[in-house]
């Protein structure tokens, strides 16, 4: 039997081992999370057994059978116990597949300690993070395409939310890439404000409503199980996170100038 080959990935400060006895797909995985690989002892482990077949654009399907989760999609099975740090994978070689086995995973974990996934371009601007949310087409990816050569990337797709050791909310850098196909910088900056995007004519600051804030917000929170107890915290901490950072409408024009208007809203917030 094929020796099994371990990396440890470690995002937002979680490490997770991942297993396998093929040296291809270990290959792979290694380039895909190379900025993210690291040397802490691992919270749990996911052991992957390679299937055939291509990536799917099906459901995913997340449930809980006692102390075990269940993550199903159309190319990927698996079975984790958070408890026992422990999980197996029936997925095939696809990239795609493995990315949405880890952000499953990584959305349950964050769920419990107060952080969640958010669809969102994130960037660190003068050592604080800006998210830039909203719906496919708003300008996430635009966003980061038009941010000037000091400001740090840490994804244009997914940003990950978690509790820095103050309890501030921080966003971290994650290896999850959209559009740009270009995994973020792995480190992380506290939060200084989420920023719903709308195209207009004109670059646009406008305070949101807290009720519609938090609706927003749960709307495009990546979480895929109904769970009742985690569906509760989730909405907990969105309240939290909305009460404690301010929310803002940023209308823009889709050209450099709009970095600027972040800038002087980053200005403003600090002498406020």
């Amino acid at each position: 039997m094929p020796d099994k080959r371990v990396a440890c990935v470690e995002i937002g400060g979680i490490p997770i081992s991942l297993s396998t006895t093929s040296g291809i797909f270990f290959d792979l995985l290694a380039r895909r999370y190379e900025g993210f690989l690291s040397h802490a002892r691992a919270e749990t482990e996911l052991e992957f057994d390679l299937i055939e077949g291509t990536a799917s654009d099906d459901d995913v399907r997340v449930r809980r059978e006692g102390s075990h989760w269940v993550l199903q999609r159309g190319d990927f099975l698996a079975r984790w116990d958070p408890q026992a740090g422990k999980g197996v994978v029936r997925q095939n070689a696809n990239p795609y597949s493995l990315d949405a086995v880890l952000r499953i995973v990584h959305s349950l974990l964050l769920a419990r300690r107060g952080g969640f996934l958010l669809h969102a371009a994130s960037a660190i601007c003068a050592g604080r993070a800006f998210l830039f949310s909203g719906v496919s087409g708003a300008g996430k990816t635009t966003m980061t395409r038009l941010a000037p050569a000091d400001v740090t990337l840490l994804t244009d797709e997914i940003s990950y939310i978690q509790r820095g050791p103050g309890g501030e909310f921080r966003a971290f850098g994650t290896p999850f890439a959209g559009e740009l196909a270009k995994a973020g910088e792995n480190t992380s900056a506290p939060i200084s404000a989420l920023f719903f995007l709308e195209k207009g004519p004109e670059n646009r600051i406008e305070p949101v409503p807290p009720a519609e804030a938090v609706r927003r917000l749960m709307r495009n929170i990546l979480f895929f199980s109904e769970d009742p107890e985690l569906v509760e915290k989730i909405l907990a901490t969105a309240c939290e996170f909305v009460s404690t950072l301010p929310v803002e409408r940023l209308t823009f024009y889709p050209d450099a100038r709009v970095w600027a208007k972040v800038r002087e809203f980053e200005g403003e917030s600090v002498h406020v």
